[in-house]
C-alpha cells in the first residue's frame, strides 16, 4: 500500500543511545574486518534492535534486492521513494511492482515545490545549471525531513560503486540526519545484488539489462559502457558524483 510521507513514531531514544548503539553495532559485526557479518546477519541485527515501525529503507527502484532482504526480517517496513518528479518511467513501473510483490510499505517522500514550482522559482533545467543545488532541494531536504520519524535507516550503498564508498561501514552514525544509518550490503559487487534479485524473484528495473547499473533521475542519467563504473552514467561529463545522501 502507497501511502503519503507519514512517519509511524516519535523516536524514543536520545541520539547519545542511538551513537553508542551504532558503535557497538558496527564493532559486533565486524565491519570491513575477514568476520565481517552477512547481509542477512546485519539486518537481523537491526530486528533486534529496532522494530520495524522504526526503520526505514531508502530505495532508488533499481531494483528490489535490499527491501526485500530487510522485509524477510522486519515485514511491513517502510520503504521510502524519493519521488523527484524526474524519474525514468521504467523506475515509477518498478516502484509499483516493489508495492505489489513485498511486504513492505511505499512512502513517496515529496520535494516541498512540484518541478513546474521549481521552475518558476529557480527557472528551467536547474538540474542542468546548478546540480547540486536540484538535489538538495528535491533529494537532500525531502529525505532529512522524511527520516526525523525513525530510528534508523537501511541503504543499498555498496563500498565497489565509486571510491567515494569504499571505506562504507555496516553501522554508523549520521550525525546530519540524527539517526542510525545501516549498510548491509556494503560488500556486495552488482553481480552480488543481480544474484540475489534472481534467486528470489524480486523485481528488477528493466534499465539495469539495459546499460543502467546506477540509476537516478532521468536528465542526469545515462547509460555505461561494459566494465565502465557503475556510477559514471550519473552526472556524466560534470565534477558531481554525488547526490548529497551519502555525503
Amino acid at each position: 500500500m502507497s501511502v503519503s510521507l507519514s512517519p509511524r513514531i516519535t523516536v524514543t531514544r536520545s541520539h547519545d543511545d542511538l551513537r553508542a548503539l551504532a558503535e557497538a553495532g558496527n564493532i559486533e559485526l565486524g565491519s570491513m574486518t575477514d568476520h565481517e557479518a552477512s547481509p542477512a546477519d546485519v539486518v537481523a541485527w537491526v530486528a533486534r534492535h529496532f522494530g520495524a515501525e522504526a526503520a526505514a529503507v531508502a530505495c532508488s527502484m533499481a531494483d528490489a534486492a535490499l527491501p526485500h532482504l530487510v522485509a524477510e526480517r522486519l515485514p511491513g517496513v517502510d520503504v521510502l521513494f524519493l519521488d523527484t518528479g524526474y524519474h525514468f518511467a521504467e523506475t515509477r513501473i518498478t516502484r509499483d511492482a516493489v508495492d505489489t510483490a513485498l511486504d513492505v510499505r511505499i512512502v513517496d517522500v515529496l520535494p516541498d515545490q512540484t518541478v513546474a514550482e521549481q521552475d518558476a522559482s529557480f527557472g528551467a533545467r536547474l538540474y542542468e545549471r546548478d546540480p547540486g543545488l536540484c538535489c538538495a532541494r528535491r533529494k537532500v531536504a525531502p529525505l532529512r525531513e522524511a527520516l526525523g520519524g525513525y530510528e534508523v535507516w537501511i541503504t543499498g550503498v555498496r563500498r565497489e560503486e565509486a571510491p567515494t564508498r569504499a571505506n562504507t561501514p555496516l553501522v554508523t552514525w549520521d550525525e546530519r540526519n540524527g539517526l542510525v544509518k545501516v549498510n548491509p550490503v556494503a560488500a556486495w559487487t552488482f553481480d552480488d545484488l543481480l544474484d540475489y534479485a534472481g534467486l528470489h524473484q524480486v523485481p528488477v528495473n528493466l534499465l539495469v539489462s539495459n546499460g543502467y547499473p546506477s540509476i537516478g533521475c532521468a536528465p542526469c542519467t545515462k547509460a555505461v559502457a561494459p566494465g565502465e563504473d557503475p556510477r559514471s552514467g550519473r552526472w556524466a561529463g560534470l565534477s558531481k558524483t554525488e547526490c548529497g545522501l551519502h555525503s
